[in-house]
């Protein structure tokens, strides 16, 4: 529908050249609601030239929205296949939102030339030059992947050992979430979004979490094919990758308890896949 120009009704805090152009457009914008998450509201906007996604965190969620721009224009200044970051600001509620390019569609099939694609796409992004760092935060581990872990003590427990022998770094900028569902895809270009868990971290658990995900909402044999590409282009040992992917399938388990992970009807089963394959988990954690 068209309702004028909504970009007029946010504060801008930071805003690019595009979106100095978008503000004194005199026409009004077609608008489009997009599926939207638990936390925040997601709009597309049609203009003249191009379409941009809108996004108000107007829900629990409150995340540094500031930082995620810097990351966004770090990243797509350095060739990173993200969306092009065009401003952000607070609405009239004093809600944080952002203005993106619009990239498609979440990625609804994959091959293995798709899955090797998205493998060096996350190299990329772990290969974000270092300056970038003081715009990152730096979270505990455990407070920010494991909230309300003291309801699970066997996972705590578990997961404690495991951190110990994975001696976890914070080495880098990691996504935090990097699935199927955070990649666009239009004609043949792949795009990563949702940085709202972007931050300094260990590439092997961002890579484990990819892992993971691809098993239990795609297929074992995607991840299997996934996870070969993800070796070779790291130069893992796949041995010293499961104790990170026993770690990252914790975290999984942990959020299918709280009912925080769409339960279908091969969710448990994949999980018990899991647990069963990997060495350093049991079946007594589901």
């Amino acid at each position: 529908m068209n309702i004028g120009n909504p970009l007029r009704e946010i504060n801008w805090v930071e805003k690019s050249n595009t979106l100095e152009v978008l503000l004194d457009h005199k026409g009004s914008f077609q608008t489009v609601s997009l599926d939207s998450g638990l936390e925040a509201e997601v709009m597309k906007i049609a203009a003249p030239t191009a379409d941009y996604v809108l996004k108000v965190w107007n829900k629990a969620s409150k995340p540094n929205v500031h930082a995620q721009y810097q990351i966004l224009n770090a990243l797509f200044t350095h060739g990173c296949s993200v969306s092009e970051p065009v401003g952000w600001g607070t609405d009239r509620n004093g809600d944080s939102s952002l203005l993106t390019s619009y990239d498609g569609t979440p990625v609804q099939t994959v091959d293995q030339r798709k899955l090797t694609k998205l493998v060096k796409i996350l190299a990329d992004i772990h290969k974000l030059p270092l300056e970038v760092g003081d715009r990152l935060p730096r979270y505990d581990f455990i407070d920010y992947f494991f909230p309300r872990i003291e309801n699970h003590p066997d996972i705590r427990i578990l997961l404690e050992e495991l951190l110990q022998r994975a001696d976890m770094k914070q080495s880098c900028l990691i996504h935090g979430d990097y699935h199927l569902g955070n990649i666009l895809e239009t004609k043949d270009k792949l795009t990563v979004i949702d940085w709202t868990n972007a931050q300094w971290g260990d590439p092997r658990y961002d890579v484990a979490w990819s892992i993971i995900v691809m098993w239990v909402f795609a297929s074992e044999k995607q991840a299997s094919i996934y996870r070969a590409a993800c070796c070779a282009e790291y130069r893992y040992d796949e041995h010293d990758l499961e104790l990170f992917e026993a770690i990252a399938c914790m975290r999984g388990i942990m959020l299918f308890k709280a009912n925080d992970v769409p339960i279908g009807h091969r969710t448990i089963s994949r999980f018990r896949s899991i647990l069963s394959k990997n060495e350093y988990l049991n079946d007594q954690l589901l």
